[in-house]
C-alpha cells in the first residue's frame, strides 16, 4: 500500500479538524462527504452509494465505517490500523427494514459516546434524512449539531504535495483541450469527441495517469450553450455554432478545471464582444487574486469590467477546488461573489469561473489558480482565447 501523503500530513489535518471541533463545541464528528473522508484518512473507493463515514472525537479516531465488502478497500487506502476499520454486514444494504446507521449508533453508544455533542454534515449530498433519523433514534441522549462544512474549511489552504497533484491535473487538462481542438470539426458526432476527451483524461500527462473527474464534461453547442450544465448528445457538430468545453484534469482525486470555447466557422460579433470583455475582466480579477485581499475583490474587479461592456453577470464567478468526488469538484465553502469577505491566504486554490450565458449562446474562458503573496499562479497553461476553426 502506498499513501498519497505522509502520516505526518494526515496527523496535521486531524489536528486542524480537532481544533475546529473544539472551537465549535463538537465532541464527535461524523463525516460522510467522501472528499472529507479521503482528506482525513486517505480512503479512496467508489462506495459512496451506500452509507459510510469517518468518526473523529477530540481524542479518538479517525475510524472508518462502511460496508463490509468495502472494508478491504479501506485497509488498502487509509493510514489507520485494522482496528480502526469497522464495517456492517450486507443485510443492511438497500432495505427498508434496517439502516447501516442503526449499527453505527450502537457502536457509538458502546464506546461511551452516546451523550456527546455530535456534529453531522446536514447539507451534504451523502447525508440522508434516513441517516439522521437512524442516528437520533439510536442515540436519544446525544445532541446533534450541524457541522456541514467544518472539514471543508480545513481544506482551503493546500499543502505543497496537494499543489503538486493539482499541477499534474493542470497538465492533463491542457492535453484534453489540445485533443478537442485537434479533432473537432463539423459533422463529427459529439459523443465521439467526448470519448476522446475521456481517453486523454485517463491517459494523463508527463507520465502521470488521470482519474475520473467529479463532474462529467459539459459541452453544449449553439442554443444549448445558453444552459450552464448540459452535457453531450450523439448528434453531429454543426458549422456556425459555438461549443464550450467545461472539463477538468484529475490526478489522485485532485482537480484542475479549465474551460474554453470553440467556434466552428466565423464567429459573430457577440462572441468577439464576449471574448474581449472576459479577457479584460479576467485580467482585472486576477490582479486581485493575492494574499490579504478578499474573495469578493476578485469578482468585483471582473464585474466592473463587464459593466463597461454592457454585460451583467448574475451568480458567483468562482469557487475553491482541490480533492473531490462526484457530483462536484468544488469545495462548497468560499464563493467568488459580491459579499464574500473571506480573506485570501497563500496556497488557496480557485476556479475563476468567468462564464457568460446569453439567450441562445454560451461562452466560457476560465482559469484555475493558486493564491500567492504577490499575485496568482495558474495551475494550467493553455491559450486564453476564443478558439476558431473555419
Amino acid at each position: 500500500m502506498t499513501l498519497n501523503f505522509t502520516i505526518e500530513e494526515y496527523q496535521q489535518r486531524i489536528q486542524k479538524t480537532r481544533a475546529s471541533m473544539e472551537a465549535t463545541g463538537v465532541e464527535l464528528l461524523i463525516i460522510v462527504d467522501p472528499s472529507n473522508m479521503a482528506w482525513l484518512t486517505g480512503y479512496d473507493g467508489w462506495s459512496f452509494y451506500t452509507p459510510q463515514c469517518v468518526l473523529l472525537t477530540l481524542s479518538d479516531g479517525p475510524i472508518w465505517y462502511g460496508r463490509a465488502m468495502d472494508a478491504k478497500g479501506a485497509l488498502r487506502t487509509v493510514f489507520m490500523p485494522e482496528k480502526d476499520v469497522l464495517s456492517y454486514p450486507d443485510h443492511y444494504v438497500m432495505t427498508p427494514e434496517r439502516h447501516a446507521m442503526d449499527l453505527l449508533a450502537s457502536i457509538i453508544a458502546d464506546r461511551g459516546w452516546g451523550r456527546l455533542i455530535i456534529g453531522v454534515e446536514l447539507d451534504n449530498y451523502y447525508f440522508s434524512a434516513a441517516t439522521l433519523f437512524s442516528l437520533q433514534k439510536g442515540l436519544p441522549d446525544a445532541s446533534f449539531v450541524d457541522a456541514n462544512t467544518l472539514v471543508n474549511w480545513q481544506r482551503a489552504v493546500k499543502s505543497e504535495q496537494e499543489i503538486i497533484y493539482m499541477k499534474r491535473a493542470g497538465r492533463i487538462v491542457e492535453e484534453m483541450h489540445k485533443k478537442v481542438y485537434e479533432l473537432i470539426e463539423p459533422g463529427m458526432r459529439k459523443n465521439d469527441l467526448i470519448a476522446e476527451i475521456y481517453r486523454t483524461a485517463i491517459i494523463g500527462a508527463d507520465g502521470h495517469g488521470g482519474d475520473y473527474p467529479a463532474i462529467v464534461p459539459m459541452a453544449p453547442s449553439g442554443a444549448d450553450a445558453s444552459a450552464a450544465h448540459l452535457t453531450w448528445n450523439d448528434l453531429p457538430l454543426q458549422s456556425d455554432e459555438g461549443t464550450f468545453f467545461e472539463i477538468a484534469g484529475c490526478h489522485r482525486r485532485y482537480h484542475c478545471p479549465l474551460c474554453r470555447t470553440i467556434y466552428l466557422g466565423k464567429p459573430p460579433a457577440k462572441f468577439l464582444h464576449a471574448e474581449k470583455a472576459v479577457q479584460e475582466g479576467m485580467e482585472a480579477g486576477l490582479a486581485k487574486a493575492k494574499e490579504g485581499n478578499l474573495a469578493e475583490d476578485i469578482v468585483l474587479a471582473f464585474n466592473n469590467v463587464l459593466k463597461k461592456y454592457g454585460i451583467d453577470k448574475d451568480g458567483r464567478s468562482g469557487y475553491p477546488i482541490g480533492l473531490s468526488y462526484p457530483p462536484d469538484w468544488g469545495e462548497r465553502t468560499i464563493s467568488l461573489r459580491p459579499g464574500d469577505k473571506t480573506v485570501l491566504k497563500e496556497n488557496m486554490t480557485f476556479h475563476f469561473m468567468t462564464a457568460l450565458w446569453g439567450d441562445d449562446w454560451g461562452f466560457e474562458i476560465t482559469e484555475s489558480l493558486i493564491i500567492k503573496k504577490d499575485g496568482p499562479e495558474l495551475l494550467a497553461d493553455y491559450p486564453r482565447k476564443l478558439f476558431v476553426k473555419e
